[in-house]
């Protein structure tokens, strides 16, 4: 596949997509957490799935007409004594093209410790997808994964533009806390790649999880990649299916909790 279709497995005819990651495995405990069962499941009303190699050599059928992007990276934040590295590079197009990946994904934290090392990482893993068409989406957040107090507008409007200078295809990034739609819309706007936001932590709160998607719609966001206030929820299908209805058909958030029940 070339670039173009690559991307077309994610951004439907609407320009906009609904990923789910399932690539937590390596970062925190998942328990019950059943990867082939997931995808199975919500195959209906999800474009793309991030997946660590593991998944992505098993899955086998399942992700036959999906957008299948691979973690190319492992995201660590502290742990008791454990030094915050932040994100360090495993894989890339080799392994990418081995499990016939239509992108990978990889950190890029500004501003962090190791930002000159995660940067470098970041231009060598855009290198080897200039040479193979495998899109690239940088998860772009300020310091680190997990600090809502520094994602600030200012702090986010940052890292979202340099992701999408370093090259990026598709920049992830987390909504900025007590943000705006119209100061999201500005970071939308002048970022020159699609712009896709993250859920984070499982809220427990299905209205704020729809309104914050919703805001980030209403600002020009091609969508979402949310995975653990879905495969943390009670019913992943329901939820799933909300987001799927913001997403790609503008519904109301009123509208949308009524799949969930």
């Amino acid at each position: 596949m070339d670039r173009e279709q690559n991307l077309s497995r994610f951004l439907q005819s609407d320009g906009r997509t609904v990923i789910l990651p399932i690539d937590h495995g390596t970062i925190i405990p998942v328990p019950g957490l059943h990867p082939n069962e997931l995808i199975e499941r919500l195959n209906p009303v999800v474009d793309g799935y991030v997946v660590n190699l593991g998944v992505a050599m098993t899955a086998g059928d399942l992700l036959d007409d999906k957008g299948v992007c691979l973690r190319t990276d492992c995201y660590k934040p502290a742990y008791g004594d454990n030094l915050d590295e932040g994100s360090y590079r495993l894989y890339g197009a080799d392994e990418a093209l081995t499990v016939g990946a239509n992108a990978m994904m990889n950190m890029l934290y500004s501003h962090h410790q190791n930002e000159s090392s995660i940067t470098r990482e970041v231009a060598e893993l855009i290198s080897e997808s200039l040479e193979t068409d495998i899109p690239v989406i940088l998860e772009a957040l300020p310091f680190s994964i997990g600090r809502p107090d520094d994602y600030t507008v200012e702090n986010i409007g940052f890292t979202v533009r340099a992701a999408a200078e370093l090259g990026a295809d598709i920049v992830k990034t987390a909504y900025p806390t007590n943000g705006s739609v119209e100061e999201f819309r500005e970071i939308v706007d002048s970022c020159f790649v699609p712009v896709i936001v993250l859920g984070g932590a499982a809220m427990g709160d299905d209205a704020a999880l729809l309104g914050m998607v919703k805001n980030a719609i209403d600002a020009g966001a091609a969508g979402i990649a949310v995975g653990r206030n879905v495969f943390e929820h009670p019913n992943p299908l329901q939820i799933a299916t909300a987001l799927h209805a913001i997403v790609h058909d503008d519904a109301s958030v009123e509208s949308a909790l009524k799949h969930v029940s």
